[in-house]
């Protein structure tokens, strides 16, 4: 046995089902390796598809996925997806091919100091450098890239160490214990709760992570709280519960807003700051604030909690709730929000004019897809819209990168979302500009047999940009370009490929596609003059007493 069959040996011991990643020189023993190994490795077209395919399966499942890449410019490709994962709270292990050690100390073809490169983009990284220590270094690996933060961690590899000798066995794993909040930090928590006349409760990712969506649900029900989830938090109360008001997270003022200004007390429930700054909902640090999590609250003038309640989420909203005592109280203010969010939301639903506004193009998505299935939104304008605007009942069943917000990452993310969950329907829903960074990846789907649909909401630039520029000068500049013909592009790649060419064709079209045996496209030309629409009327918003 040599390091690099040790090393699988190791990621089998870990349970890992899929590596994603391209074939390289320095990386030849790995893969000679995963040959006879219950693994099945993807070859992927980009190193950057194949980490945010192991970002997003790690999204969806809790355990860390896996990309590798070989040296120099396969791992500098690689990184963008391992700081997503990293920012986005994913564990991620990447896997770095390397030079030999013998070449590290002179100026070598293609040889940078990974260790080095990734330290800024992941919880811990180290480089194998003697065949021995290969299982602590794994261990270590998964440990800490599934720990709560869950993040990204890399492991280099070089080439001499690969081929070395080597002996041992995978390490066991360490079994987790729930942590549990103070007595003192549950009163004190419970005694806010019950004396707040408007509380509002803010959910994110953190709170889905930790399986607290039906804790959360009773939480608020039993105490009449309404609920705002973050971009990354959809799903962790039913958009259809009569205390949920959907999303909050955009960077101008919305509805929800309101909710913000006249609460006096935000309880905050698997809130990360690297989802929504606190400086755009509590801007002078004024609003009192309760945070539950698992971990304590992170630095920031805007977010100073006057109690942490640090423990496993489930089990401190159930002690809350024991402790809380909200009878008598009338409703919260927040609660009057939802008739004029749920108005809004069916403002467009009989819309028929063409191109497609993104409120309608988004709602009619809604109608088509069941409440288990997956939307995977890139970054861009269309992003802002999926935000607002796509409603879940269930937790991770619409992922936004919201931490990094990396462009790019919805066709990729959409493959690995078809592997965790075959029995599901897929839907990467991705801007023009965002589908021609990682559309080669629609050829792996197609040969691994991971069939989804690509909706591109297809306007001819880098319409979030545009949206911001007129905000703040009034004029646009840079962001145009041309696309190819999706429909011929995806037919090339023995895809099936749909434009829309009127608005009451998007239905029928999506239930076509769905039903495609093979990964399919959907070209949708979009109306995004509602960017500004809504910029005006975000501007005009007066909260109502």
């Amino acid at each position: 046995m040599n390091t690099a069959e040790l090393l699988i040996r190791c990621l089998e011991n870990e349970g890992v089902e899929y590596i994603f990643g391209l074939p390289g020189e320095e990386n030849l023993e790995v893969l000679q390796a995963l040959r006879h190994s219950s693994i099945q490795f993807i070859t992927t077209r980009h190193e950057q598809g194949a980490a945010f395919m192991a970002d997003v399966y790690g999204r969806l499942t809790g355990k860390a996925g896996v990309c590798l890449s070989t040296l120099g410019p396969g791992a500098t490709n690689l990184m963008t997806g391992v700081a997503d994962a990293n920012l986005d709270g994913a564990p991620l292990v990447a896997i770095t091919g390397q030079v030999g050690t013998d070449r590290m100390h002179i100026e070598s073809h293609q040889y940078l100091d990974l260790v080095a490169m990734f330290e800024p983009v992941t919880k811990w990284n180290a480089q194998i450098v003697r065949p021995s220590i290969t299982p602590e270094i794994v261990r270590k690996a998964f440990k800490l890239a599934q720990t709560e933060k869950p993040g990204a961690v890399h492991i280099d590899l070089p080439e001499n160490i690969a081929a070395m000798e080597a002996s041992g066995i995978p390490l066991g794993k360490d079994r987790l214990e729930k942590t549990y909040a103070s007595f003192q930090s549950l009163n004190e928590a419970a005694s806010l709760i019950s004396r707040a006349h408007n509380p509002l409760i803010l959910a994110g990712n953190g709170a889905i992570r930790a399986q607290a969506s039906d804790a959360l649900t009773e939480f608020a029900t039993r105490l009449n709280i309404p609920v705002a989830n973050t971009f990354m938090g959809k799903g962790v109360i039913p958009y259809t519960h009569p205390l949920s008001l959907w999303a909050v997270g955009l960077q101008q003022r919305d509805l929800i807003s309101c909710g913000f200004d006249k609460t006096d007390l935000v309880i905050a429930v698997g809130y990360d700051l690297i989802e929504y700054s606190p400086k755009k909902w509590n801007p002078d640090g004024s609003i009192p604030i309760v945070h539950i999590a698992a971990l304590r609250a992170e630095i920031d003038s805007s977010y100073i909690p006057q109690v942490e309640v640090i423990g496993d989420i489930s089990d401190s909203l159930l002690e809350l709730l024991r402790r809380s005592d909200r009878a008598g109280k009338p409703d919260p203010y927040g609660i009057s929000l939802r008739e004029n969010i749920h108005r809004e939301y069916l403002r467009y639903a009989q819309d028929q004019s063409y191109p497609i506004k993104p409120q309608k193009l988004i709602y009619d998505l809604r109608q088509v897809l069941r409440p288990e299935d997956i939307v995977i939104s890139d970054v861009g304008a269309h992003k802002m819209w999926m935000a607002r605007l796509y409603h879940c009942d269930k937790p991770n069943t619409c992922l936004i990168s919201n931490g990094f917000a990396a462009m790019g990452i919805a066709i990729p993310g959409a493959l690995a979302a078809k592997l965790v969950h075959p029995e599901r329907r897929i839907v990467a829903v991705t801007g023009d500009g965002g589908f021609m960074m990682n559309c080669q990846e629609l050829e792996t789907a197609l040969r691994v047999g991971t069939p989804f649909v690509t909706l591109i909401f297809n306007d001819g630039g880098y319409g979030l940009i545009e949206w911001k520029q007129h905000n703040q000068y009034g004029e646009a500049a840079f962001i145009k370009f041309g696309n190819p013909d999706f429909v011929k592009l995806a037919e090339s790649m023995g895809l099936k490929g749909y434009r829309v060419e009127s608005t009451g064709e998007l239905i029928p079209t999506l239930k076509q596609a769905l039903d495609q045996p093979v990964p399919s496209l959907i070209d949708c030309p979009v109306d995004y003059s509602e960017n500004l629409y809504f910029s005006q009327r975000s501007q005009a918003l007066v909260c109502e007493i």
